[in-house]
């Protein structure tokens, strides 16, 4: 019998962070923690249903007017006009000059690929391989990968966390900003940077815009926690919203899965800024092709919960309420879990933990130190030290700061 013409395949090594949570069901210790999975967690360790998701999605269950007819291939209008929204306010100068587009996507992720794409094939001319795209160190681990798969050659890291202090690295974010060739593409993390939880501050923020501004830089947001990260919408969109001010054109990946609890449903949008609105439609009608291409009609069923929510006054402060109940537990996790470990005497500061934002936290804790986490004590983080912060539950606070307590203790 003829061998497989498949034998050549190599196996693709396990995703990390899913192969974590794989390696947290197979454990049966009673003490087991999962502070891998980037996903909400009541403080009963279960995952929630936004209360004001049930309701739409019963709306909708109820509604005899929808249909499972194709969406248009850019999405569900009343989606990508109130995801725009959102991100770039009520108040936008580039909604009020009509010089913005979006394009409903699968989840953050598809959103980031669908600017990829385009980016590859037209930015700053067409065909642009060879376009620099500067991601930070450390990222979201899938960013590299979407970039480098939509057929980007060159992807460069930028200083972004410093070790020793804990903290954003600005010097060296701006140095190497100031180092890139011209028309480099820039990946930003909109609000509760991922993996570290260390965010720009506006004033910081106002320093980077001004040298990508001079050099001629791309800036291209993911904004993967907005609500999610300060409980404000505006406040977690500062960015964004600044870079419109200054007269960017720019690109702003949104997710949907974190501040509507969404994961399954994928939901995401491209939101374009762009100098007119000319420029915006020659843009969506290339981005139009691609979709057409990749998922050909985005699904119906998240968008239109998102749509509903954040369409009706009343839905819409509901589920801002639902999004500052995610925020508050986070935040008092990270309270929590610094007083217990500053109790406990732990070596090192940890103010970090607390002047970090969002769902991830970068503990500073080294490979060995995780190791002696995960097989010691059955508690499971990244590699990388960044654990999820909705992980932590009032029932499992002190055996986690105890155990960070010995890892750093006993293993430098």
């Amino acid at each position: 019998m003829a061998a497989s013409i498949f034998a050549a395949v190599p196996r693709a090594p396990p995703v990390a962070v899913f192969k974590l949570t794989a390696d947290f069901r197979e454990d049966g210790d009673a003490r087991k923690v999962n502070l891998g999975v980037g996903a909400y967690r009541t403080d009963e360790g279960k995952p929630w249903v936004l209360p004001v998701v049930k309701k739409v999605e019963q709306m909708i269950a109820n509604d005899n007017s929808l249909n499972h007819e194709y969406l248009p291939i850019l999405g569900l209008p009343e989606f990508r006009a109130n995801a725009s929204r959102i991100a770039l306010g009520d108040d936008s100068p580039a909604i009020k000059e009509n010089r913005i587009g979006s394009v409903q996507a699968l989840g953050g992720t598809g959103a980031l690929r669908i600017g990829a794409e385009f980016l590859r094939r037209w930015y700053n001319g067409n065909n642009n391989t060879a376009t620099p795209v500067y991601v930070s160190s450390p990222t979201w681990e899938n960013h590299n990968s979407v970039f480098m798969d939509a057929g980007f050659k060159d992807i460069r890291t930028y200083h972004y966390w410093d070790a020793a202090k804990r903290g954003l690295d600005l010097q060296g974010l701006l140095n190497d900003m100031e180092k890139a060739p011209e028309f480099s593409i820039f990946i930003l993390h909109a609000c509760a940077h991922n993996p570290t939880g260390t965010d720009p501050t506006p004033d910081q923020w106002k320093q980077i815009a001004a040298v990508m501004k001079r050099r001629f830089l791309f800036p291209f947001f993911d904004s993967a926690y907005q609500g999610f990260a300060s409980g404000s919408l505006d406040k977690d969109a500062w960015a964004v919203r600044y870079f419109v001010s200054e007269g960017f054109e720019f690109f702003c990946a949104q997710s949907f899965s974190k501040n509507f609890g969404l994961y399954n449903e994928r939901v995401g949008n491209l939101t374009v800024v762009g100098k007119d609105a000319d420029n915006v439609q020659r843009v969506l009608s290339q981005m139009e092709k691609i979709v057409r291409t990749t998922w050909s009609n985005p699904p119906s069923q998240g968008a239109r919960i998102v749509a509903t929510t954040l369409s009706s006054p009343q839905l819409f402060a509901e589920w801002k309420d639902n999004v500052k109940t995610m925020a508050d537990r986070v935040l008092l996790m990270r309270s929590d879990l610094r007083s217990r470990l500053e109790s406990l005497g732990t070596p090192g500061t940890w103010s970090h933990i607390t002047e970090q934002i969002g769902m991830f936290s970068f503990t500073g804790l080294n490979p060995k130190q995780v190791e002696y986490m995960v097989k010691e004590k059955h508690i499971y983080l990244m590699a990388s030290g960044r654990i999820n912060m909705c992980g932590l539950t009032t029932k499992n606070l002190d055996y986690v700061a105890q155990s960070i307590h010995e890892a750093v203790t006993k293993i430098q």
